[in-house]
């Protein structure tokens, strides 16, 4: 992993290389949701994208920058979901082998996902084992190349296509709210509003039980905490990257959290409202505009929801609670 910070221009390449494989995700509004807030609120809908989230914007970017060696040796990651079945996917379409490390807690519907598209699980027990460790141990194995979930440069650089594909589409925003785990898709949408619209400011959100981030952008430095829980699942994360965090600290304008049960109604908002499935974790940036932690009257807004990969069983019982 390189230690250079990505610019903005590593987001134009890395579109560049997505663009005849990812999907350019549509943009939806709500006019009950407009008029309730006296906003125009624009929804990037990568819950639509392939495998389901964004992950597979920075999983293709960077497993397509490697070395016909690197390749040929195979990659690994560790991830609770999302950017695993990102990996495997990418993996797949490249003719890449993939080995994912994942907690043995994490949503059947993505494990299963993952081992769909042909990658080997391995499984972990996240409270008791280092992700990291058994990822670095088959690494020195096997000699498989580590793509991690968000403290790459190519893959913030991939992640960052969203948000630039977003004020592509709907031109300059006052506010930019986007789910916030380790800081990759952060980090990445921070480059292209800053490129694209400097006057946009920009949140992170993460949920309250697990807001390393937030205590790591009043601090100053990157704050590190027990393994949060959550039904946000994919973000879960301890602490920010190395990488991540100075581009959140320079760039974004404050980070917020959500309890789950925001994050319920969210799902449920969008589920009677625009007819979308949304997993918790893709729903932590809307839930902070739909709550109203920071005032978007009179703004043009854009959201990021992030994914849309949720168990069935999980996702009826949401629909099912009283919030």
């Amino acid at each position: 992993m390189s230690l250079a910070l990505p610019k903005f221009q590593d987001v134009q390449e890395a579109a560049e290389r997505l663009r005849s494989v990812a999907h350019r995700t549509p943009v939806l509004t709500s006019q009950t949701l407009n008029g309730r807030l006296d906003a125009e609120v624009f929804f990037k809908c990568e819950n639509l994208q392939r495998v389901g989230a964004f992950k597979f914007r920075g999983a293709y970017n960077a497993i397509a920058k490697l070395s016909q060696a690197e390749r040929a040796a195979g990659v690994v990651t560790y991830s609770s979901g999302n950017h695993g079945q990102a990996i495997a996917r990418a993996a797949r379409t490249l003719g890449v082998t993939a080995t994912i490390v994942m907690p043995l807690d994490a949503p059947k519907a993505k494990r299963n996902a993952a081992a769909s598209y042909g990658a080997r699980i391995i499984p972990y027990d996240r409270e008791t084992e280092s992700r990291e460790q058994v990822a670095q141990d088959l690494v020195e194995k096997e000699g498989l190349t580590l793509i991690p979930p968000f403290d790459h440069a190519d893959v913030i650089a991939g992640q960052g296509t969203a948000a630039m594909e977003l004020i592509e589409d709907v031109g300059g925003l006052d506010a930019l709210f986007v789910p916030l785990g380790g800081g990759g898709l952060l980090a990445g949408s921070l480059l292209s509003a800053h490129a694209l619209a400097p006057e946009c400011l920009v949140y992170g959100v993460e949920p309250q039980a697990g807001n390393d981030g937030q205590q790591s952008f009043n601090k100053g430095e990157i704050v590190r905490i027990d393994p949060p829980r959550s039904i946000a699942d994919g973000a879960l994360t301890q602490a920010l990257g190395e990488l991540t965090f100075p581009i959140i600290e320079r760039y974004a304008h404050d980070i917020l959290s959500v309890p789950d049960e925001k994050l319920v109604a969210a799902m449920q908002f969008f589920a009677e409202r625009m007819k979308l499935v949304v997993e918790p974790t893709g729903c932590l940036g809307a839930a902070a505009v739909l709550r109203e932690i920071v005032p978007v009257r009179g703004m043009r807004v854009g959201v990021i929801l992030s994914g849309g990969n949720v168990d069935l069983a999980s996702y009826a019982a949401y629909m099912a609670q009283e919030v």
